[in-house]
């Protein structure tokens, strides 16, 4: 079998070369033989991986400690060259699996494993403008894991208790030779909790809880928007054995309303009036959802798509003080139904038009006018 590579002469530095100038050769190297830069060569490609690979175990402290000590050894089953370790045990994939493991698991912290926390839940709500806007106490069911009862969550049968585990002795955690390294792994038969039960709840199977129908009290402020989520700490699912609870998050989604869009804190809503309202100008009342009536002047000669605001008529900030506002877009409607009449008083009135009434229109005309000339010239 040929010789492995040494990872300095691949980086080409010494072997008491600071970690400045191990990154600064390794930066150049491979800029000089990355695939990017050498498409379709093989070698290049080959190079590339080795020097990474160089990089990643020197560039670590206690990587490259362990390569200094034992070569390549240390990264390989057995570590027979290494001091004299035996082998057996479970295979790595590569050099990143075995310090993982290592440093994860022996340097991790000692002692019983924490026991596994209940899951977090998500409910999504379906509320009014109205509830958003004054805000409201909502009751909801939730189907949950919760604590067993009979056994208080322990998983054991009422009058017994767990008791410690034989293989890791109460530990939580095993230890098994890895080459030249100890490694510490979660108690296959305890699953790091140093207990066992030997006489399991019936009720809930040893696992502490069980499936229940959960009825909660929702507190939802006012202000709230789509999206808007609240959490209730410890009302999510119960953990095993009597491991602490999940969280509940509720997802609100603010329903369409008939009248109001919202934008923010601002409320919008479009207003068709009648050209003579649009004309001689008026007013128009908007019932708010603060249960006021909100009356609105319409200035003489307004146009389609004005909006006009009325301040502090909008939707409450949340858990602030503050009210955005009311906006409302006019639309002027055109007159489709006419009786004898009015199309008469029309038509008086268009014969008495100078164009002044309707500077746009006129402008717009004289405009077309204009070009018109000028192509005819």
């Amino acid at each position: 079998m040929a010789a492995e590579a040494d990872f300095y002469e691949l980086l080409e530095v010494d072997r008491g070369a600071d970690d400045k100038t191990i990154k600064s050769s390794y930066r150049r190297l491979a800029m000089k033989f990355h695939p990017d830069k050498n498409p379709g060569c093989a070698d290049s490609e080959a190079t590339f991986k080795s020097i990474s690979a160089a990089y990643a175990c020197l560039s670590d402290p206690q990587k490259r400690a362990a390569y200094d000590q034992y070569g390549h050894a240390a990264f390989q089953q057995g570590g027979g060259g290494a001091g004299g370790f035996g082998g057996g045990g479970a295979e790595f994939g590569d050099l990143g699996d075995i310090f993982e493991t290592f440093f994860g698991g022996a340097f991790g912290g000692g002692g019983r494993g924490q026991a596994r926390r209940g899951a977090d839940l998500r409910y999504d709500m379906e509320i009014t403008l109205e509830d958003a806007f004054h805000g409201k106490q909502a009751e909801i069911t939730v189907e949950v894991a919760q604590t067993c009862a009979p056994c208080g969550g322990s998983g054991a049968t009422p009058g017994t208790s767990a008791r410690r585990c034989n293989l890791c002795g109460g530990q939580g955690k095993v230890r098994a030779q890895q080459g030249f390294f100890m490694v510490e792994r979660s108690c296959p038969t305890c699953h790091g909790r140093g207990e066992v039960i030997a006489s399991p709840c019936c009720s809930c199977r040893g696992e502490g809880r069980v499936d229940a129908a959960q009825k909660l009290e929702v507190a939802i402020p006012p202000g709230v928007d789509n999206g808007t989520r609240i959490r209730l700490v410890g009302k999510g699912e119960a953990g095993p054995q009597g491991a602490p609870a999940g969280d509940l998050y509720i997802f609100l989604h603010v329903a369409r309303h008939r009248v109001f869009e919202r934008e923010g804190t601002t409320l919008l809503t479009r207003c068709p009036i009648s050209f003579t309202v649009a004309s001689l100008g008026g007013e128009i009342d908007i019932p708010g959802l603060d249960g006021a009536r909100h009356t609105i002047e319409i200035p003489a000669g307004i146009q389609s798509g004005k909006q006009l605001r009325k301040r502090g008529a909008g939707m409450p900030v949340l858990q602030a003080r503050g009210v955005g506002d009311l906006v409302i877009e006019i639309q002027v409607e055109t007159p489709t139904k006419l009786s004898a009449r009015q199309r008469e008083l029309l038509r008086e009135f268009q014969a008495t038009e100078t164009g002044d009434e309707s500077p746009q229109s006129k402008g717009f005309f004289d405009r077309i006018k204009d070009a018109w000339t000028d192509l005819t010239e």
